[in-house]
């Protein structure tokens, strides 16, 4: 997902915020997991009817199993990228984290490169190279190059 904050009024900087698509919420999780261990619940009391003493023992383990691994899963989705963009310089934040990237808007260079079996978006500028959008689709790629060669452009039509 793709939101652009634009320039304000007297301060000319654009803000785009790239987040992983995800339609479910942390409350939508939550009833997820608790629907997934209600029915291995259910059927671990039909294995104890039918006399398969250790199904709850089974059960409770494959519940905690599943439940961590869509909770690590889910918690992934949080990762993002700020790109802040203004007359003298092009930055891009990843969240949560520390990493920072700074380049000079009117040297960076968009860049779409094929690779592993899919088009990865690079930054580039004075020897250096950022891939961004790495969790984006490809058309969500394709046109996040297209709208910062735009932006670009502008701000650098601003510079002269």
């Amino acid at each position: 997902m793709i939101v652009l904050r634009p320039a304000t009024a007297g301060l000319p900087r654009v803000t785009i915020w790239l987040k992983p698509n995800r339609t479910l919420s942390r409350r939508g999780l939550r009833r997820l997991i608790v629907v997934l261990v209600a029915l291995v619940l259910m059927t671990a009391g039909l294995g104890v009817w039918q006399g398969n003493v250790f199904a709850p023992l089974f059960a409770l383990v494959e519940s905690a199993a599943v439940a961590i691994a869509l909770s690590v899963a889910w918690r992934a989705g949080d990762r993002s990228e700020r790109i802040t963009l203004d007359v003298v310089s092009l930055e891009v934040q990843s969240l949560p984290g520390p990493r920072r990237m700074r380049f000079q808007s009117y040297w960076v260079r968009v860049l779409l490169e094929p690779g592993n079996g899919r088009q990865r978006l690079l930054l580039s500028s004075h020897g250096r190279e950022l891939e961004i959008g790495a969790f984006l689709a490809d058309q969500e790629r394709v046109a996040l190059s297209k709208k910062l060669m735009v932006l670009l452009a502008d701000f650098n039509q601003l510079r002269k």
